[in-house]
């Protein structure tokens, strides 16, 4: 059951402060818990499932020119996690795609894989000394390493679903600190020009000290406007492909076009039900590809041994 609500924008707000993420505590419920505690009752110990429920988040956006001037508003409906579990939802993302970029490859040497070390330094007894069997042992400097990290996957997995709705639940957190310009591609045709992009950021009420995010509903950005941006520090231009949850959290303020609000709306709105098939049909198409390399890579191994 999806209830909306519609939220206003005040002047700043940062992630974790979002009303998104704070559940409310009446003084009804507090005292029917405190009654429950002392008071026994027979059903009290069998478990009582509860549905998940994902609320819609509605928010009502000003959209700007490019000089600054308010030109309209646009609506903003997403998808977002209940208060009581919106930060275990948003965690479990970005820890997901934090572990998945770890390679991996970190590897130590044993005292058995460190070359050398075959002799015995010295005779076992009748020099006062320790005993010692080899000069890779690891208590030697140029030894082997104990319990030292080796090649591993650190893949985890996620739910697709659950993914999208944590990716949906913490751009409605920034709704608050979120403007819709309007395209400004046509703009910057003649040639890149850095300075210009930040007086177009200022005149958006966007300082350019602060981290930035740009969604771009477009696949692909122009060269002018990624090389008029590529200078920014605190800029991150993103496009419906590359958008990710890290990138979101990070950033103070989000700028969205039109195209990119449409794109919002479709894909991690309440009707988002049109992207499951294309994305089944990727998956398919992913793992189908992946076969057919296994496949080639067998059959090169065959011809290897023959």
């Amino acid at each position: 059951m999806a209830t909306f609500t519609t939220t206003t924008a005040p002047s700043s707000l940062s992630f974790f402060s979002s009303s998104i993420f704070l559940p409310k505590l009446s003084s009804s419920s507090s005292s029917s818990s405190s009654s429950s505690s002392l008071t026994f009752r027979p059903n009290s110990l069998k478990t009582q499932t509860k549905p998940l429920s994902v609320t819609s988040e509605l928010a009502t956006i000003p959209v700007l020119s490019f000089t600054g001037d308010k030109i309209g508003e646009t609506q903003l409906e997403l998808k977002a996690a209940p208060p009581d579990t919106a930060r275990a939802v948003v965690h479990r993302g970005i820890i997901t795609d934090l572990q998945n970029k770890r390679r991996g490859t970190a590897s130590t040497l044993t005292r058995a894989e460190v070359r050398g070390g075959g002799k015995k330094p010295y005779p076992q007894k009748k020099t006062g000394r320790a005993r010692r069997g080899s000069t890779r042992t690891p208590l030697r400097p140029g030894g082997g390493v104990v319990f030292g990290p080796k090649p591993r996957d650190w893949t985890i997995k996620i739910n697709r679903k659950e993914k999208r709705l944590a990716i949906s639940t913490a751009i409605a957190s920034a709704l608050i600190n979120t403007i819709v310009v309007e395209d400004f591609m046509n703009k910057f045709e003649e040639k890149p020009k850095t300075k210009e992009f930040i007086a177009a950021m200022k005149r958006w009420g966007l300082d350019p000290k602060e981290k930035s995010l740009f969604l771009m509903g477009e696949e692909e950005v122009s060269d002018n406007v990624r090389l008029s941006s590529r200078n920014i520090g605190t800029l991150k231009m993103l496009t419906p492909r590359t958008l990710n949850l890290f990138d979101i959290l990070n950033a103070d303020k989000l700028v969205l076009t039109p195209a990119a609000v449409e794109y919002l709306n479709a894909r991690y709105g309440v009707n988002d039900s049109a992207y499951d098939d294309e994305e089944e049909e990727e998956q398919e198409e992913y793992e189908g590809e992946g076969e057919g390399e296994e496949g080639q890579g067998t059959e090169a191994d065959e011809t290897t041994n023959a």
